[in-house]
């Protein structure tokens, strides 16, 4: 959100999402979170499970968003 906000844009301008999860089985906390940052009227979005993650991380968000 903090290079959203240095763009001087929101969430209400992210156009999809793909979210990678080190595990399926974290979908529903993920998604709990999810929905606190980008509300009820979230974008598109992609789910992956990913093998491994950067720096041993368990979740991680690629954001398009348009001005």
């Amino acid at each position: 959100m903090a290079i959203l906000k240095e763009a001087k844009i929101g969430p209400e301008n992210v156009v999809k999402t793909t979210v990678f999860l080190k595990d399926l089985a974290d979908f529903a906390k993920m998604n709990e979170v999810y929905a606190r940052y980008l509300g009820e009227g979230a974008p598109a979005r992609s789910t992956i499970q990913a093998a491994a993650l950067p720096q041993g991380v368990a979740v991680e968000i690629d954001v398009i968003a348009a001005f």
